[in-house]
């Protein structure tokens, strides 16, 4: 029976989990290829031995080793970051290594060069486990969607900032408390800036685009918006319209030029996507030929995530036992057919909108803040008004009629000018009906 080799660089939690995943179903998986596959050495800077179940794998901290193994067909790297995992990558694919990876930075920032270079080298690269965990949607894309014009992409993808939005809403508990909660159950980091502030989820959402839509797309090209300014107050205001706030990133197909955007918004109860509860992750896609299209799971954690990896283990695997190797194009469409992406401006996007204005309570206060919106063409739907807070300061909260980024920005910069205003006002987007599935 053919044997395929396995070298994995990192042995932490997602690392871990593949190896478990390797082992656990081995018996499922040689059933399925024909195949051992089998985890043969592991590279790790911060263990000193593998644990009793792993006895036959060799362990170095030396990851240039598995790198340069003759003896390794697929090299699976798992210690995140840019550096030195993009190094690692790029030698493993020059060795004439099969790849699969995790690292969803690495990916949105440099997949181009990474999968420029497995071409030249005919060999494949793995990222399933880079989006959404457990989820397949990478997977979907590919192959599943295959026959469809993606026109939207919608989703949750971030689990720490679900959980925390989750809590607040749930349990009434400000930003801060619910986030050192999180840290303390292990599903936000020690810096979770990433997670709170978007820049996962903007990770995440320009390598979708890149499949859904055959495009090229930055990173700075996504408008990103994190969840740190929300406060109870904002959670308890969409509660009483019938929203829960929601981190999303949004992108939409306008033929020419697409929307790329990660923020938070108020999604109305109706939608499944307000219903996706704990450190979950879910994903719509709408195609021209299959409509909506939901993924929903375990977006994170060891075992989901490890059999992520390990799915494309096996995919590679097949390939390279049937002679088959990029069957299926790394982003699905050929690398001759990809184009630069021409994002549309979020300066143009229209919806409704959330604001919170915090300002000292005074006579002709809020007159003066919605003559401002009035003159940017910006009506106000309702206006709650809570009771003084120390020091005379109030927080008075509105929503708005489907309105222009572009003037909301510039009634903000206004409205944040007066000397009554004690704190920026808070601005969240509320999905309208063209989001709505």
């Amino acid at each position: 029976m053919r044997e395929i080799r396995v070298g994995l660089i990192g042995f932490g939690t997602v690392g871990s989990g593949t190896a478990e995943v390797l082992r656990l179903q081995g018996d499922r998986l040689q059933r399925k290829t024909g195949a051992d596959v089998r985890l043969q050495r592991v590279a790790d800077i911060a263990i000193d031995e593998l644990p009793p179940e792993f006895a036959g794998v060799e362990l170095t901290r030396n990851a240039d080793e598995v790198v340069a193994a003759p003896d390794i067909d697929i090299v699976v790297e798992l210690i995140g970051g840019i550096e030195p995992a993009k190094t690692f990558i790029l030698k493993a694919i020059a060795a004439g290594k099969h790849v699969v990876t995790a690292n969803k930075a690495l990916i949105s920032q440099h997949g181009r060069e990474i999968f420029a270079a497995a071409a030249a080298n005919n060999v494949e690269v793995g990222f399933e486990a880079s989006v959404g965990g457990g989820i397949p949607v990478i997977k979907a894309l590919k192959e599943g969607l295959v026959a469809n014009r993606i026109e939207s992409i919608i989703g949750i993808m971030n689990g720490t900032a679900n959980y925390i939005l989750n809590r607040m809403t749930d349990e009434g508990l400000d930003f801060n408390a619910v986030l050192k909660e999180a840290q303390a159950h292990g599903y936000a980091e020690a810096d979770p800036t990433y997670d709170v502030e978007g820049i996962d989820t903007a990770h995440k959402l320009v390598i979708l685009m890149g499949m859904a839509y055959g495009v090229h797309v930055r990173l700075d090209q996504v408008s990103t918006e994190g969840i740190s300014s929300i406060e109870p107050v904002d959670i308890e205001f969409a509660r009483e319209f019938g929203y829960r706030i929601k981190l999303l990133a949004i992108s939409r197909n306008h033929g020419g030029s697409f929307e790329a955007r990660v923020h938070p918004t108020m999604v109305p109860n109706r939608e499944l996507l307000a219903n996706i509860g704990g450190a979950f992750n879910a994903i719509q896609f709408t195609g021209d030929m299959v409509d909506d299209v939901l993924f929903y799971g375990q977006g994170a954690g060891k075992m989901p995530t490890g059999s992520a990896v390990v799915a494309d283990i096996v995919d590679i695997a097949r390939n390279i036992l049937n002679g088959a190797i990029n069957r299926v194009p790394s982003l699905s469409y050929l690398p001759e057919n990809l184009r630069e992406a021409v994002i549309a401006p979020l300066a143009s996007l229209r919806c409704p909108y959330y604001f919170r204005v915090t300002v000292q309570d005074k006579p002709g206060v809020l007159s003066a803040i919605t003559g401002i919106l009035g003159r940017h063409g910006i009506s106000i739907q309702s206006v709650l008004q809570q009771g003084r807070e120390e020091k005379g300061v109030v927080p008075v909260m509105m929503r708005a009629y489907e309105a222009e980024e572009e003037a909301v920005r510039a009634a903000l910069a206004e409205i944040d000018a007066l000397e009554v205003c004690a704190a920026p006002t808070v601005k969240i987007r509320i999905m309208d009906d063209d989001e709505s599935s």
